[in-house]
């Protein structure tokens, strides 16, 4: 059978190394990668490029239904695309209602369908009281539980205690083969305590922000999310998200070698900004937790190098620009979350490629095969393989470029990276053999996104 698209001659990041290689493509999935493929109806010249698996970000906060003015499908996955994005799995939190119930997931999963233009997959909740209703999650499909061990800033999405965490976990990893449960742990105790405290005292710079919730309250939730798991019992998932410490990953990796099934996150924000970018820019970086000095951004990225971050996900979570700019003079009133899902692969070009010797084999795992094998997706997704979807992120990598607000595709028009320069460029971003961003522009179209969901036999 003729394919239907061939990429020809760009140098691709195969599971096995790197190879310039043509790539076909048939009714959206890879059916041949060599040098003797034949030719096809719509053929993409890639000399020169980098073929990298189109990311899997396992963290964006699109809040819709009910929140699409903060960002919405169509305006989040536009920046996907952008970005080299071709699959997002999307938080549960910030939606009304947020998905914490089947019900609630049918809903989302409507409004996405109809809108996404990239492929998409749905995280389901962790509260305080809604034990019951993981089961019925899992059986729609979500690719894991979303749990708070301090505030999560959103009424209807509640932190759950150590006792309701371990109960998640528990209920978790007897569902479907085990179904992972992702955790925010910063300590709410030492957080509340020390933003109690520095807000008495009438401190409102943007270093207040950072100074309230240290690392030490990433160690310390940690610690206790790692005694969650262990006493969960066989089969207990844990990931941690956002990881911004290497100290943080350091508890992991401890867990890690006690036999215990426990992942961590960075993000690309934690990698490229340090508190002097924050006191410089202000709002737009305001995040949970918060970013870090230089000193302890140097160290996470040579744990990262070590090969202690397992995967990267963007924590895009914008919101309207007013709900940044009404921080500018006191930071406490600032919406927390940074506009970053066009970020990540510029990032680990720019910071990770160039910079610091990573690998280019290194930010395909670290941006699309990990996260596909965590989250069950692979060998779907996450690598290119023949038999595997079509998905693919073209990078110059070489190319300089500035990151100008004709270019940001966020509603909010609000993101930290705006006039930062980096060298490495998506040029184009394939969803199943479809082009859904070329040449600077988003070509996508509204519900060519579908919804995937986890096979447990691939998920580790």
């Amino acid at each position: 059978m003729r394919p239907d698209l061939v990429i020809r001659g760009g140098e691709a990041i195969l599971p096995a190394g790197h190879a310039v290689a043509d790539i076909a493509v048939t009714n959206g999935a890879i059916t041949a990668i060599g040098s003797d493929v034949q030719d096809a109806a719509e053929v993409i010249d890639a000399h020169g490029l980098v073929i990298l698996p189109g990311v899997v970000d396992a963290h964006v906060h699109f809040n819709e239904p009910g929140r699409a003015d903060w960002e919405g499908w169509d305006a989040g996955t536009r920046g996907a695309a952008a970005g080299g994005v071709t699959t997002v799995l999307e938080m549960p939190l910030n939606a009304h209602p947020p998905t914490i119930t089947a019900r609630d997931f049918d809903a989302k999963q409507a409004v996405a369908a109809r809108k996404a233009l990239v492929d998409f997959g749905l995280w389901g909740g962790l509260v305080d009281d809604n034990l019951a209703d993981l089961a019925g999650l899992a059986a729609r499909g979500v690719v894991g539980f979303k749990a708070f061990m301090s505030e999560s800033g959103v009424d209807d999405f509640r932190r759950v205690t150590d006792g309701v965490l371990a109960a998640g976990l528990k209920v978790a990893a007897r569902l479907g083969g085990g179904v992972v449960v992702g955790v925010h742990a910063e300590s709410h105790e030492m957080v509340e305590r020390l933003g109690a405290e520095i807000r008495a005292q009438r401190q409102v710079d943007r270093l207040a922000w950072c100074r309230s919730r240290p690392a030490a309250a990433e160690v310390e939730a940690i610690r206790r999310l790692v005694s969650c798991v262990r006493g969960a019992g066989p089969g207990a998932r844990a990931h941690v998200v956002h990881v911004s410490s290497a100290e943080g990953l350091a508890e992991v990796h401890a867990a890690r070698e006690r036999g215990l099934s426990v992942t961590a996150e960075t993000c690309p924000h934690y990698l490229a900004f340090t508190e002097e970018d924050f006191e410089r820019i202000g709002p737009a970086l305001k995040c949970a937790p918060p970013i870090r000095d230089a000193a302890s951004r140097d160290r996470l990225w040579a744990a990262l190098l070590e090969g202690r971050v397992d995967l990267i996900g963007s924590d895009h979570s914008p919101c309207p620009a007013a709900d940044k700019q009404k921080g500018e003079h006191d930071v406490w009133q600032a919406w927390g979350g940074v506009a970053g899902i066009q970020a990540t692969l510029p990032v680990l070009l720019t910071e990770g490629v160039h910079a610091r010797g990573l690998s280019l084999e290194r930010v395909a795992d670290l941006s699309a095969t990990a996260p596909a094998r965590l989250f069950g997706l692979y060998p779907r997704k996450g690598a290119i393989a023949v038999g595997g979807d079509a998905d693919f992120a073209l990078v110059d990598p070489l190319q300089s470029w500035t990151l100008g607000p004709e270019q940001l595709h966020t509603r909010g028009g609000i993101s930290p990276y705006l006039g930062r320069t980096f060298r490495g460029a998506v040029v184009r971003t394939v969803v199943r053999g479809r082009t859904v961003f070329a040449d600077g522009e988003v070509v996508g179209t509204p519900g060519w996104g579908t919804l995937i969901r986890p096979d447990a036999k691939h998920a580790n």
